[in-house]
């Protein structure tokens, strides 16, 4: 078992160059996480909203990567004012990566529907291995030899809304950051910039229909585009298919949420790779729960984005 992990993690670090692009990581729920890739999210949904989230990927391989992420955010009481937090917990093979950042949102009011909100984010990445790895006497001290660390950096965006639509551009992390601190290898946190969009189709009453795109472009790193094709049934349940093109992580599944009553929602999202990892999983996995507190009765449930 450590000798997969251990072949695993190389592969992530080392790929075949001497320095390697960190990324956050990826949700196939991003729409309903907005927060951790885009900090003018923050208060959007004009009310407390509590977004945990829990992803199994590459279920069956070991070492594959796990994800966990709490986030809270809300609206300040001058609403155009947003504030909110967010904590992600990352583990690929031996590598962890811990995000921890608060956020800031102020929202400028375009006209009757269209808002405008830009925020910042700041905060820090926490970086380490597993102890049974470092002490494996296998290992090249050049590049694992290195204590844990934390390391700041900061973050912006911009998020233009109405009730049906929605565009966002952002990059969480500004600052290049070096986690080895080694001149032969580096493992790199580079700027990543994120585009989202999506928009609401009212066919009828009871039926809804929002597709929805990110499109993540990080230096050093392939292009990767996500798709999604929500239908929204009775206002409480949501369902549709996902696609993820990326050169080395492309994935095809798909999503299913359904809104338990007005604070509650429960998520799962499956996704089957279709790179040359399909024979050794049986795909990942992604579980959400969200929960929001409606003091006011002019917001109602469910929210779209």
């Amino acid at each position: 078992m450590k000798l997969v992990k251990f072949i695993i993690t190389t592969i992530i670090l080392l790929s075949g160059i001497s320095s390697i692009a960190q990324q956050l990581p990826q949700f196939t729920q991003y729409m309903f996480n907005t927060i951790s890739i885009n900090p003018a999210y923050a208060g959007s949904r004009e009310t407390l909203s509590v977004v945990g989230l829990h992803r199994s990927q590459w279920v069956g391989l070991d070492g594959g990567p796990t994800t966990q992420t709490l986030s809270v955010h809300a609206p300040m009481k001058n609403e155009k004012v947003g504030l909110g937090f967010s904590f992600i917990n990352d583990e690929l093979g031996f590598q962890n990566f811990q995000y921890l950042y608060a956020d800031f949102s102020y929202t400028l009011n375009l006209g009757e529907e269209v808002k405008l909100a830009f925020g910042m984010k700041a905060g820090f990445t926490g970086y380490s291995l597993d102890d049974d790895f470092q002490q494996s006497e296998s290992l090249d001290p050049v590049v694992f030899g290195f204590e844990d660390r934390w390391k700041p950096n900061i973050g912006t965006g911009a998020y233009l809304h109405t009730n049906k639509w929605y565009l966002g551009l952002s990059a969480p992390r500004l600052l290049n950051t070096d986690y080895t601190g080694d001149d032969d290898f580096q493992s790199l946190e580079r700027i990543s910039y994120y585009f989202t969009g999506g928009y609401v189709f009212d066919f009828g009453e009871n039926v809804k229909f929002k597709p929805a795109t990110l499109l993540k472009l990080t230096n050093g790193a392939p292009l990767s585009l996500d798709l999604t094709a929500n239908f929204l049934l009775y206002d409480k349940l949501w369902i549709g298919p996902s696609y993820r093109i990326n050169e080395r992580a492309a994935a095809i599944g798909g999503l299913i949420d359904f809104q338990v009553s007005k604070s509650l929602r429960i998520g799962y999202a499956y996704e089957n790779p279709t790179s040359e990892l399909r024979p050794y999983t049986s795909g990942t996995h992604e579980i959400l729960l969200m929960f929001e507190i409606f003091k006011s009765k002019r917001i109602k449930s469910p929210r779209y984005f």
